[in-house]
């Protein structure tokens, strides 16, 4: 603990993938406003989509009215049904999704997903496979809020089971049921599997990796 009760953080900038809806339940609003108040005490600043609605809307006010910053990056085709009235910090309006997961990607020291839908839920495992296949070797998470994720998580285990993912990519995922718990676990994390090609192989630079880097 630093001083002035203040944590350190190991990530400066963590990317939040997350819905454009709250949900049906009060439980996954009050779980982005609890990431959000765990972000803003490690200071960390938040990447996320942009938008300033649902539980997007919720955490990037809530690490804005705390002090850190916010870089939202959303496509110009979203502008008008994700962001409603004012935006929060800082947003980069791009051409389209993949320049947006490149964007999120390239500023980010870690992933983090809230409970969400198909977008989320692609973005997540867009970063799962980046990192399998040694793109980058940042942490990829899960806030498994009651349970959300619990049958995405069985299903990656069945793919253990019956042979299409390895053991050791299994491990790429890290999930918890709370803020604080996944902020440590992320901490901890380090890579055990083998990349499927080194970093040096894949054309980075979009994701701002200097050409060669390992």
């Amino acid at each position: 603990m630093a001083s002035g009760g203040v944590q350190s953080a190991k990530f400066g900038r963590i990317c939040v993938f997350c819905g454009s809806n709250p949900g049906y339940r009060k439980v996954f609003s009050d779980a982005a406003l609890e990431l959000g108040q765990e972000m803003v005490k490690r200071k960390i600043n938040l990447v996320y989509g942009g938008g300033s609605v649902g539980l997007m809307g919720l955490i990037s006010q809530t690490v804005h009215d705390g002090g850190c910053h916010v870089l939202g990056v959303i496509p110009k085709a979203l502008m008008p049904i994700e962001i409603s009235g004012e935006s929060v910090g800082e947003v980069k309006v791009v051409a389209d999704m993949h320049e947006r997961k490149a964007v999120m990607a390239q500023q980010s020291d870690a992933f983090i997903a809230l409970p969400g839908g198909y977008g989320t839920m692609e973005e997540l495992l867009e970063m799962i496979t980046w990192s399998q296949l040694g793109i980058h070797d940042k942490p990829v998470s899960l806030l498994n809020v009651d349970g959300y994720y619990n049958t995405l998580l069985a299903l990656f285990d069945n793919g253990v089971s019956e042979g299409f993912i390895k053991p050791a990519c299994r491990d790429i995922v890290v999930s918890a049921p709370n803020a604080e718990e996944l902020l440590s676990k992320m901490e901890e994390y380090t890579a055990s599997h083998k990349e499927v090609a080194p970093r040096t192989s894949w054309e980075t630079s979009r994701l701002g990796y200097p050409e060669g880097s390992s």
